[in-house]
């Protein structure tokens, strides 16, 4: 999870290939017209994100139910924003269980790769709002938070090292500081 331009889906693509599973892209779940308003640099508000969400749920359903086996529990990988604690209670609530990957990125960062990119509905004047929307994971919400400040290579090795080993973020140490303003849950790292 996080904004755009933080690396979610070649982290997603990365992390199912490495521990064996699927990955779904969100942006394929969007009804053309959610495409059509963010390429005409639009940002979505909740009433726009709600099919998008429930969509996505119910692929990820279909795939975990095509997968299942009596040995083995399905792994997915889902690129997705997951920018508010209501889309992800909505999310854990479709799919649980749920651990939460935060791509976590200083503005500058982010917004050099958008300015990169080439090809996606997604323009880079779209990132304030995406970082206005971001909120922080809650103490309670399972996380793993990983810095997008490396190669990606070395940012699917940590998130994948965390993940196998159960290296879950505690409250004391989750913290968001993606829009350049920290907000610590407990004590900074």
């Amino acid at each position: 999870m996080g904004v755009s331009g933080s690396g979610k889906t070649a982290v997603a693509k990365g992390l199912a290939s490495i521990m064996n599973g699927v990955w779904l892209d969100a942006d394929d779940y969007h009804p053309p017209q959610n495409v059509e308003n963010m390429r005409n640099g639009i940002p979505l508000d909740d009433e726009m994100r709600w099919p998008w969400l429930a969509s996505l749920g119910a692929a990820a359903k279909e795939v975990a139910h095509g997968i299942e086996s009596n040995y083995v529990s399905p792994k997915i990988f889902i690129a997705c924003s997951a920018l508010k604690r209501r889309y992800r209670d909505f999310l854990r609530d479709h799919m649980a269980p749920v651990t939460f990957v935060f791509l976590d990125g200083s503005r500058e960062v982010i917004r050099s790769r958008l300015d990169r990119r080439v090809g996606h509905f997604m323009p880079p004047g779209l990132l304030d709002s995406q970082l206005a929307d971001l909120e922080p994971l809650g103490p309670d919400e399972i996380s793993v938070t990983v810095s997008i400040d490396a190669p990606i290579e070395a940012v699917v090795s940590t998130a994948a090292a965390r993940l196998a080993a159960g290296e879950i973020d505690s409250p004391s140490t989750k913290t968001h500081n993606t829009a350049g303003k920290p907000v610590t849950q407990g004590e900074d790292r």
